[in-house]
């Protein structure tokens, strides 16, 4: 294959493959926070229950055929489906791009995204970060890092992936202690203190810079939407807010945005 036939062809690839993952990040969304399994039975309206046949799961093209309509009885099928997939598709998309191709870079940033997007979608409906998620993706990076590790040679990224999770879990259970001793409440759930971790795994592989500056952007993400949101009456103090939906935008951001940051940074020292 030629080098203009593969720069046109793989991106592409990417995608696709990213829309399937999609797909199926559709079937955890839905399934593991209802404690259901994500093999069987197949997918089925939700309103009708008719099995939903292998043309018309698609990613994004059967729901726009449809509509956005169930083929046996009409009902309307949610646009989170097309968006979550076309969503794991642009994540994919952007980091292949933000790392020059595929490598290992882009493999653990693309396992991070996908689960990340599921968990973002998860909490923002129903306020929790499934354990099944998380410690899967947990176990997952650790594999995909020691991978890496082996392949690349460089144990000292081993070594800050596994030293960022713990001080990434520390910091966090910290300031959900210190929190709740001081305001008498929860100040964090404890399935955000458990992704901080799973955040330091994958990122402080890729460099202990993409931890700081990705968690740094989640909280700042957080906390302007947080307060805005209370700002304009739409949340009350004592609301919950869908932390993990900020880690996430602080992780994808902090990947695109990690080395320039950083370098701006230190060459104004």
């Amino acid at each position: 294959m030629s080098s203009g036939a593969a720069d046109v062809l793989v991106p592409v690839a990417v995608v696709l493959f990213g829309l399937v993952i999609g797909s199926f990040l559709n079937v955890v969304i839905a399934r593991v926070p209802a404690g259901e399994s994500i093999v069987r039975p197949p997918s089925s309206c939700p309103a009708c229950g008719y099995e939903i046949k292998a043309y018309d799961n698609i990613p994004v093209l059967s729901w726009l055929i449809l509509r956005g309509r169930c083929r046996n009885c009409g009902s309307s099928i949610s646009v989170q489906y097309p968006l979550v997939e076309a969503g794991c598709a642009a994540l994919w998309l952007a980091v292949y791009w933000r790392f020059g191709g595929l490598g290992w870079e882009f493999a653990l940033s693309a396992v991070l995204l996908a689960a990340l997007l599921a968990l973002a979608v998860i909490d923002a409906r129903v306020y929790r970060l499934p354990n099944p998620i998380v410690y899967t993706t947990f176990f997952v990076g650790l594999a995909l890092v020691v991978a890496a590790t082996a392949a690349t040679g460089d144990w000292n990224r081993l070594r800050d992936s596994l030293i960022c999770a713990v001080a990434s879990f520390a910091l966090f259970w910290a300031i959900a202690a210190v929190g709740g001793a001081a305001f008498g409440e929860d100040a964090m759930g404890f399935g955000d203190v458990k992704l901080a971790g799973v955040l330091g795994l994958y990122l402080g592989w890729l460099g202990p810079r993409y931890v700081v500056i990705g968690l740094f952007l989640g909280f700042l993400t957080g906390a302007v939407v947080g307060l805005a949101m209370r700002a304009g009456g739409k949340k009350k103090r004592r609301d919950p807010i869908p932390f993990g939906v900020f880690l996430a935008i602080g992780a994808f951001l902090g990947i695109l945005v990690a080395e320039p940051l950083a370098d701006l940074y230190l060459g104004r020292l």
